[in-house]
């Protein structure tokens, strides 16, 4: 069987999704080259980092991190887009994987009980064919074993998209958006919410404000990527 995928391997080379070069046998999506030259947020690991600042006085964290740093044209744009609209359901579970082993570098997210995905709206979820969260969060798993709660926090509104949208705007357009189905499951809780990447903390704020009753829950951040890092 070896030497079939050898011979398919000659046909139809696998190749990253960043940059193109061919992938050798133990890479899965993404060249070694790209994944060592992905910029990183490096203070994110630290306490009160920028993506912590960004949720003062708005929501109540333990913690929040974010592994890489989004600009307009670089290698974490292409591979966003790989992810979320070219259908590279790899390359979520890989970087999800890298994003596991962050957290417990960090050293801050010892404590949390569960993963959650922040959710998609079904129809959008339907079109896409997988939830570009839930990815992340089967590749976390893999470095940083925790259960995932999946379908508990929900999207009941479909909105428009944020882009090209200020901080306000997003904000508006995201209000009562999720819903908490069943909250007794996270009570007393310390759950992670993951995301693909975080801009203003709009969607974060709306997911926050869907589970704000729930007795006892505690709540961090963990985010792929972080946008407008500095």
């Amino acid at each position: 069987m070896k030497y079939i995928s050898d011979f398919f391997g000659l046909l139809f080379p696998r190749k990253c999704c960043i940059c193109g070069a061919t992938l050798v046998e133990f890479e899965k999506s993404i060249c070694s080259g790209c994944l060592l030259d992905l910029p990183l947020a490096d203070t994110a690991k630290n306490k009160n980092n920028n993506v912590e600042q960004r949720f003062f006085g708005r929501i109540p964290i333990e913690a929040a991190t974010a592994m890489l740093n989004f600009k307009h044209g670089n290698k974490v744009q292409t591979l966003l887009h790989q992810i979320k609209y070219a259908g590279n359901e790899e390359a979520a579970i890989t970087m999800g994987r890298q994003l596991g082993i962050w957290i417990t570098q960090c050293g801050r997210f010892d404590d949390v009980d569960i993963l959650v995905p922040v959710p998609l709206h079904r129809s959008k979820e339907r079109k896409r064919g997988y939830n570009q969260s839930m990815l992340l969060c089967k590749g976390i798993i893999q470095t940083f074993q925790r259960p995932i709660s999946n379908g508990n926090l929900i999207r009941i509104k479909k909105t428009d998209s944020q882009t090209n949208k200020n901080r306000e705007e997003r904000l508006n357009n995201m209000e009562g958006v999720f819903c908490l189905l069943d909250e007794k499951a996270f009570e007393n809780k310390h759950i992670l919410l993951v995301d693909d990447v975080i801009t203003t903390g709009a969607t974060t704020e709306a997911c926050y404000m869907a589970m704000e009753k729930v007795e006892g829950l505690k709540i961090s951040i963990a985010s792929l990527a972080v946008a407008g890092y500095i």
